[in-house]
């Protein structure tokens, strides 16, 4: 246990010397986020596919529990319960457009953890830094529990638990806890907690901040102190749901899945749940009582539960959705909480988009209209009018714009066009629009993934790390 130990110190140090000019000492919560006889308890998975190249190099590592899949390589890190998933890495010889420039990758894109400490986090490649295409970096890092990196390499940083970077190169940053930030690139900035900050150059910039007060009841975050809140609550009271797929190796699927859909073998999925053609369900998603229409589906870490999805809907990394009805093509942010119940049902109209961490708690039933685009936190009718948008009014904004704490400027049309060209590329990607033999996504091609199980050691001076593993075709 002393090397995993040393191990955990060396991230401390090389965190805490990336934020020094903040004054933060990141291991108040490493150390209580970390259980060390936990560690040894989880066996890591590996994913391979004809379809994605194969390199899995680790060293001095512990990667209790966590989920890998395209070409990675991890050394002196902790990665604990996390998924990495590397389905859009780059090959080489791939061409590059940039800016009128044609940039040729020399060799396969990998995803590199270095000095890092990745506690039940997202990753997921889809790079866009034209500077180092062949490497997507995470060093020098810590993100906490449910934390996303999507998209956008990351070094010296500090991620709260639910924060998310999405396309967005972070170097030397705090991230608040549930913060979601889009904006390209940031430097040497702490971005408070529960702000949502959406930003491409200057062509638009939109930004929306939770009231303190509401935020601590679904997520706080303390230094030698475990997050707690109403998020924590409700993944936490399903942990045990998961234990059997886990437990078991060969696992009898609990449902039909037709042959153009995929549903992971680490997915869980209970009671009268339908799955529909070209429906994706990744791992560590939970459903229950959730029907999904075709073309629809649900991320990492989703909990859909006594919903129903028509079709082409996207289900976000982290997103929840409870006692609902959500109409075609609508789409739900990253982490967001849409909680409606028996009596107080929320449905959503076609097309309409849930911004990344939303927050719906409802106490009456709710109907939110076609075409628009919600945020924030709301309860009820009154809190809606003040947190949603058509996309109509929204395309004829031009400059300063502003509904109750949400602040807009810029170009109202071509933010609504970003977003919706980011839902059809997450769609495509996905493979809902799969016909035949054309528009493959990972809908078809994840179906053919063997998984491979790899243990920690169990005792001695190197318990609880897993020995270095060369995996390559």
């Amino acid at each position: 246990m002393k090397q995993l130990e040393n191990l955990i110190d060396r991230i401390i140090e090389r965190v805490n010397i990336n934020l020094r000019e903040t004054g933060m000492d990141v291991g108040p919560y490493i150390r209580n986020a970390l259980q060390l006889n936990h560690l040894v308890k989880f066996y890591s998975i590996y994913g391979f596919s004809p379809q994605h190249p194969v390199l899995f190099s680790f060293r001095r590592s512990n990667l209790a529990g966590s989920y890998f899949f395209g070409k990675c390589t991890v050394d002196l890190s902790v990665v604990y319960k996390s998924d990495i998933r590397g389905d859009e890495l780059k090959k080489r010889g791939e061409v590059y457009p940039f800016q009128g420039s044609q940039i040729s990758l020399r060799d396969d894109e990998v995803i590199r953890i270095r000095d890092a400490c990745l506690i039940k986090t997202l990753v997921h490649n889809h790079s866009h830094d034209p500077e180092d295409l062949e490497t997507f970096l995470i060093q020098n890092t810590v993100a906490l529990h449910y934390a996303n990196i999507h998209g956008a390499p990351v070094e010296g940083c500090f991620l709260g638990p639910f924060s998310t970077v999405d396309l967005t190169t972070l170097t030397d940053c705090i991230i608040g806890t549930f913060a979601y930030v889009q904006v390209g690139e940031l430097s040497h900035q702490q971005v408070e907690p529960g702000k949502i900050w959406v930003k491409s150059k200057d062509v638009f910039d939109f930004s929306y901040c939770f009231p303190k007060k509401v935020l601590d009841n679904y997520i706080t975050l303390e230094p030698d102190k475990k997050p707690r809140g109403i998020f924590i609550d409700f993944v936490d009271a399903r942990k045990a749901d998961f234990q059997e797929i886990f437990d078991v190796v060969n696992l009898k699927a609990s449902i039909s899945v037709p042959s153009n859909a995929s549903v992971s073998r680490y997915a869980l999925v209970r009671g009268e749940s339908h799955i529909s053609e070209n429906v994706l369900i990744a791992q560590r998603a939970y459903l229950e009582n959730a029907w999904m229409g075709k073309g629809a589906n649900a991320q990492e870490n989703c909990y859909i539960i006594d919903s129903r999805l028509e079709g082409n809907n996207v289900t976000a990394h982290g997103a929840t959705i409870i006692h609902a009805k959500l109409g075609k093509n609508v789409f739900v942010g990253f982490n967001s909480f849409l909680r409606g119940t028996p009596d107080h049902k929320l449905t959503i109209g076609k097309g309409s988009i849930i911004a990344p961490h939303t927050i719906i708690d409802l106490d009456e039933p709710l109907d939110i209209p076609a075409g628009y685009l919600v945020w924030g936190y709301i309860r009820n009718k009154k809190d809606l009018k003040k947190h949603n948008i058509s996309a109509q009014e929204l395309s004829r904004v031009k400059g300063k714009f502003t509904r109750g704490a949400m602040k807009f400027q810029g170009s109202g049309a071509k933010f609504v066009k970003a977003f919706q060209h980011r839902i059809d590329h997450i769609l495509e990607a996905n493979g809902a629009y799969f016909a035949g033999k054309n528009n493959k996504g990972h809908a078809q091609t994840e179906q053919d993934i063997a998984f491979n199980i790899i243990h920690p050691y169990s005792k001695g001076r190197l318990k609880g790390l897993y020995p270095s593993i060369d995996i390559r075709p």
